[in-house]
Parts: C-alpha cells; structure tokens; sequence
C-alpha cells in the first residue's frame, strides 16, 4: 500500500509536466515527456519526495519504502519521535525524569514543522510552544551558558519528589516592538507586512525570569540572562551530515578569501571530538548543527542527544542523568526528597550522578530511531517552471543572498551511516557556517548558522504558522529578511530597495524551493 501512495503522490505532483501527446489511430504514437532538472530534486534524487501536502515534512527518502528492512525501521523511529515518555516504570515508554525538558520529540516539533510557534507564554505542555531556554552570561566571550547549575537547554520540569530548576511561572516573554532607521517602510513608501493586521511593525523578543523561581539559593538571576530559541526543522539533516568536513572547510576558506559576509566554520569552542560518539566518523569535525554550529554529525547530533537529554530517557550509551552537579547537591539535601525516596542524602546523590544507570531506551530502538532522523525526506521543489519564480530566483542571486544561502551541495563519495545517500546534488540554501546578521537583542545567538530554505514554503501547511528566525521574531519572510543586518545589511537593502512586485516574485521563489 505504501508503494501506491507513493506513486500516486508522485503522480499528482508532477504530471502537469508529463503529458503525453495525443495521436489518433493513423499517426505514429510519441510521447512527449518534460525531464525535470536537478533543482526540483531539494533532496537529491535518493532524498527527494514529491508530497506538497500537510504530510510532506513526514515522509521516508524513496529508498527506504524499497527496503521492507529499513522501512519497518523508520516506522519503528517515527513512533518514537511521537511517543510521550513517562515516569512510570509499569508503562512502556517509561523512564521520563528526574527532571526533564519535554516528555517527547513531537512536543518541540509539533507537526513535523520542525519548530513550535511563537508564543506569548513559557509553558511546556502547550502543544505549539516549541521554545528552548538558555541562561547565559552575557559579559563574558561567547556568552557562556550558567552550566554550573543549569543544563545547557534549561529543564523547567520534574517527576515526584523532585523539583525542576526554574518554575515555568517565573518565565516571561515580553513582545517588544522595533522601528527600523526606514520608519518600518520599503523605499517606496509601502509599510512592511502590508494588509496584515501587523502591517509597519517589527518585533523582538526579551526574556526576564524571577529570582524566587530559581532553585539555586546562591544563583543571582540579575548577573546572567536568559534567550529562547525555536527548534531547528528536522527533514533533511541527514543530507547536511552526509556533506564532507573538506567540503565545507572549503567553503569557509572560498569566504574568506572573497573578503565580504565571510562566515565562521564551527562553534566558537573550535572542532568537536566525535570519538565515541560517532562509530562512522570518529575524530575532529567542525560543527554544522544548531543555530551556533554545537553539533557536528548526526549521530552526536541535536536529535540523537534530544531524544537523551530533553526526556532524560537513558539507553545503552548514555546511562546518566542530563543534570548539574548542582542540581544533585540541591535535590540529596532536600529533606522532603529523601523522606520521599525513603533514602539519605549520600544515597539521592549517588544515585542522581551516578554513569550506570539502566537503559530505558533500548539500542534496537535507538537504532531506529536514527533510521528515522536520518532518512526524513526533503519535499520536492515546486513551481520553478512559473515566470515570476524565475524571475525571483535571479533577483535572490543578485540581491546578493546566495553569498550566505549557498543553494547546491554534493554529499560525499561515500556516505557510511547510509550509502544510498552519497553523491547528491542537493539544494539546501545555507553555507552551514555561522554569520552576524546584527540583529537588535538576539541572545545567545550573535553569529547564527545559515539558516537551510528547502522546504519553507510548506511550512504553513505543515505546521500551522510562519514564524521564522531563532527566536520566531519574523511572522513572514518579508520579516524574515528584514531582520537581516550586518554582514546580511546589503542583501536586505536590495531586497527593501525592490519594487513591490519584484518583492513578491523573490519570496514566490522562496516559498517555491
């Protein structure tokens, strides 16, 4: 059954481009077939769907409904991504807690959007809040995460008899407004956004948490801040991981010798040690991962470690607790705690740090789970045939937004985590590397990793909004690109600088790819 969808999908996608001439009895039959070119494969030939519906973010590469093995695989993984764990132990799925972030994948990605939606309230079990908050340190280099007692994603829940570090009503979210040097209008006198009910307005926004909603005693909220950040979009990653370190680090190098929008390769913490982590690719790696480039594979990825650390599920290689030293002192001396668990303090506190806890998840699940992560397919390109997304396409290249929004990569030679994938030409739309883009108040993230477009246009389809940007401050592209400054400034002035009407022709190409 699941062949037939699939062709069927296919068929219903792209057979306006198929049409077979019409011969009667007498003429010679023919047929006249449209071949389509390599950009309407986003994915690659092997990583590509064509599925624009509400499901298109959900599907396996083709490859996989070829092979009953990894099939049955993906499906096994896809119902973990949308399983709720709890805490129970006499419940399957079991192993939530002690203290945690979500109690599922689905809960950060909700519709397989790959992102939440921007909200006006920090509240974990609200369906569409897919926010992750960071406490920082906003004096020091980098902007250091309060990692002596808080997790690097701040854990805002707990399972009895435990309490999570900050208390989720201590967490305001304040919607600021901004007008830019242009009075929030494009130089023809249009406001931006114009006929939506937020027509001449941008946004931004801060977060303020209070201190008697901190667990730590000795934590002085007034000398950190906090930033939220939305999830990254999960189809696709796959892809990006099977691009070469050489080829990226050439792309790094080609920026710096062009001496304009020249990115940073990498987290500011330098090279990532994948030995251990990474049975493929073990060794040194830049990273790719994550709006500050943490992460640099997938099997050491932010959903490999998610499905650990955000649950604080345990499986066969990771048999701890995703907690602070703190949060363990603070919970063993507890002395509600330990008339709880019926045990002392030395006890809680073993127990909590302790590298030998039992797996929850089982490796045969992980293992799926991977298959999952891995083989989500990107949706096809659509539209590249209409006039104005040609024309839109040109006005993107000499806007000068390809400098970042690299649009093609080949995967490499040899992919071993899943063969099948090497030697695409995809079309991802990001460079992987890390840019200012000068934005007012952003965090944690000054430089955010190139943002990957291939998909984006369904995304209101799939997920229910159009909130883009780290922290969701964008409710359309228009404002997504607005919010461009610093090295980005002069891509968005010749978008801003655009008659109306090439306007609408380079957001049609971006809604097309």
């Amino acid at each position: 059954m699941r062949f037939l969808y699939k062709y069927l999908i296919l068929l219903l996608t792209v057979s306006p481009l198929l049409l077979p001439s019409c011969k009667s009895d007498n003429e010679e039959s023919e047929e006249t077939v449209t071949t389509l070119n390599d950009e309407w494969y986003s994915g690659g030939k092997a990583g590509t769907v064509f599925n624009a519906t509400s499901r298109a973010y959900r599907q396996p590469m083709p490859f996989v409904n070829d092979d009953n093995k990894l099939y049955s695989m993906f499906m096994r993984g896809e119902k973990l991504f949308g399983q709720t764990f709890v805490s129970d132990t006499n419940i399957g799925y079991s192993g939530l807690g002690p203290v945690y972030i979500r109690n599922s994948c689905l809960s950060c990605h909700p519709g397989y959007g790959g992102r939440g939606r921007r909200v006006d309230k920090y509240d974990s079990d609200d369906s569409q809040c897919g926010y992750l908050l960071m406490i920082y340190n906003p004096t020091l280099p980098g902007k250091p995460l309060a990692t002596k007692y808080f997790t690097g994603m701040t854990q805002t829940r707990a399972v009895y008899p435990f309490t999570a570090p900050i208390q989720e009503d201590g967490i305001h979210i304040t919607w600021n407004q901004f007008v830019d040097e242009h009075g929030n209008r494009y130089e023809d006198g249009t406001p931006y956004s114009e006929g939506t009910s937020y027509e001449g307005t941008l946004i931004y926004p801060t977060i303020t948490i209070d201190q008697d909603k901190i667990l730590f005693p000795d934590f002085d909220m007034s000398q950190y801040a906090a930033s939220i950040e939305a999830t990254i979009g999960i189809y696709g990653v796959g892809l990006l991981d099977a691009i070469s370190d050489e080829d990226l680090r050439a792309e790094y190098e080609a920026q710096q010798a062009r001496g304009y929008a020249q990115g940073k390769l990498g987290s500011d913490a330098g090279e990532i040690d994948e030995t251990g982590y990474n049975q493929y690719y073990p060794g040194l790696h830049p990273g790719r991962f994550t709006y500050l480039c943490t992460r640099a594979t997938l099997d050491n990825g932010p959903g490999s470690n998610a499905i650990w650390n955000i649950t604080n599920v345990t499986r066969p290689d990771r048999r701890k607790n995703y907690i602070t030293e703190e949060y363990a002192k603070v919970m063993s001396s507890n002395s509600m705690v330990q008339s709880a668990l019926k045990k002392s303090q030395e006890e809680i506190y073993a127990d909590l740090l302790s590298t030998n806890i039992e797996s929850e998840l089982s490796q045969d699940d992980y293992n799926a789970f991977m298959v999952w992560h891995r083989t989500l397919a990107v949706p096809a390109a659509r539209n590249l045939d209409d006039e104005d997304v040609k024309h839109g396409k040109s006005l993107f290249n000499k806007a000068g937004c390809v400098a970042c929004h690299r649009p093609s990569w080949t995967t490499r030679d040899n992919y071993l985590p899943m063969p099948q994938m090497s030697n695409q030409k995809i079309f991802p739309y990001t460079d992987l590397l890390r840019h200012d883009l000068g934005m007012i108040e952003p965090g944690r993230v000054d430089l955010c990793r190139t943002t990957p477009l291939w998909g984006r246009g369904l995304m209101y389809l799939n997920a229910g909004h159009t909130d883009m940007l780290h922290d969701l401050r964008a409710r359309n592209y228009e404002e997504a690109i607005l919010w461009h400054n610093g090295q980005a400034k002069t891509a968005k002035e010749n978008f801003r600088t655009m008659s109306k009407s090439d306007r609408s022709a380079l957001i049609k190409f971006l809604k097309s790819i």
